[in-house]
């Protein structure tokens, strides 16, 4: 006989309570075939209920910042903090029994299962470092990667896949193997034909392997670079946030920012950085301030507007915003007469006098260079970098 515990949880209006069956643990007079049976069909039921009756899918009030550490798809963003409990009660069975059938499940004949699975081992290693690394030695990569590679994979069922990965990759042991057992590839793809949340958290675990120069470059092979402009471009306010910290990376290395200026990231970067109160304006400059010091980059900034954009952020930026801008301008300044004119009628020298008197010690330090090289006779337009 099965000794089955229950969790009482009341509707956040206080309407009603519900009784939900849950287990710990393997129960010593059940197979785990049957268990893992009960026990499936009762979180179907569970996560039913609670999305039903809970999740509020218009609530728009979470959080635009994505630090790429974790899961952030949509099942638990509006939950109460009972019913996440609920749901980690009900997905989540410490068992090396169970963490095995899940990796045995994802070679099922069945989409749904495979789903079942995958979001189990996702939630599993969302924020439990030493279930990262058991499910990694049960050998859950391999056929995490696999359902990447499938030539047609169902998109919700991708969108667990690498939702999985990600989370897996939050474990620094775990990332070595995640790339060399080639899920860079099927990763970029994701990124490509995704859900726009696999696109996101695709773009996150691909930031995570790009720890190394090989990896760096071998992202950048495999054409990782153009999705990630077009989601910087595209993409919502999350998925910008992923792309310009995933690119601020990746163009640390010569071949990915030619990749990048080839793929059209300077005007997705230049309107990002003019919208002011679009929450992307630092991102954006940090990879912008990667990008120029090639002079492809350069020439393709004052193409598309950028000067008077930086300019604008020395006037009215945030303290950070101002110094990563007269760090921009100073670069695109130097030993170029048609530049330091453009900056100069742009009016940037009164805001550059502000900012040298009342900026952070490196921003005063980059605009008093700055202004000396924009008062010089433009005759001798040679200045030495600043340290």
């Amino acid at each position: 006989m099965v000794n089955i515990q229950f969790l009482h949880v009341s509707d956040p209006n206080g309407a009603e309570t519900a009784s939900f069956p849950y287990f710990w643990a393997l129960p010593p007079n059940i197979s785990l075939s049957l268990f893992l049976q009960l026990r499936y069909s009762i979180c179907h039921f569970n996560f039913k209920y609670v999305m039903e009756k809970n999740f509020n899918f218009n609530d728009n009030s979470s959080s635009a910042f994505s630090d790429c550490n974790s899961d952030r798809s949509d099942e638990f963003t509006t939950a109460s903090s009972q019913n996440r409990r609920l749901l980690m009660a009900c997905a989540s069975d410490n068992s090396d029994e169970l963490i095995c059938q899940l990796v045995l499940d994802l070679d099922s004949c069945s989409i749904e299962q495979q789903k079942q699975a995958t979001t189990e081992i996702r939630i599993l290693a969302k924020s439990n470092s030493d279930n990262r690394l058991r499910i990694a030695k049960a050998g859950a990569i391999k056929p995490l990667i696999s359902l990447l590679s499938s030539p047609a994979p169902d998109l919700q069922l991708q969108e667990y896949a690498i939702t999985a990965i990600l989370n897996l990759s939050l474990c620094d042991e775990n990332k070595d193997v995640i790339a060399s057992s080639g899920a860079i590839k099927p990763m970029v793809r994701a990124l490509k034909t995704g859900t726009p949340t696999a696109k996101e958290n695709a773009a996150c675990a691909l930031l995570r392997l790009a720890q190394t120069e090989e990896n760096k470059a071998e992202i950048g092979r495999y054409g990782g670079i153009p999705p990630l402009v077009n989601l910087l471009e595209n993409g919502g306010i999350r998925g910008k946030k992923d792309a310009s910290t995933a690119l601020y990376s990746l163009c640390s290395v010569k071949e990915n920012k030619i990749r990048a200026l080839k793929a059209g990231i300077m005007k997705p970067l230049v309107e990002l950085m003019a919208d002011l109160g679009s929450n992307m304006v630092d991102k954006s400059a940090y990879v912008l301030s990667v990008l120029v010091t090639m002079m492809e980059a350069r020439t393709a900034l004052v193409e598309e507007g950028g000067i008077p954009v930086l300019v604008e952020i020395v006037e009215v930026g945030t303290q950070r915003q101002k110094e990563i801008a007269v760090v921009i301008l100073l670069e695109i300044c130097e030993e170029n007469v048609s530049n330091i004119k453009m900056v100069c009628r742009e009016g940037a020298i009164p805001p550059l006098v502000a900012l040298s008197q009342s900026g952070t010690n490196r921003a005063k330090q980059k605009a008093e260079t700055l202004i000396k090289l924009l008062r010089q006779p433009r005759s001798g337009n040679a200045a030495a970098r600043a340290s």
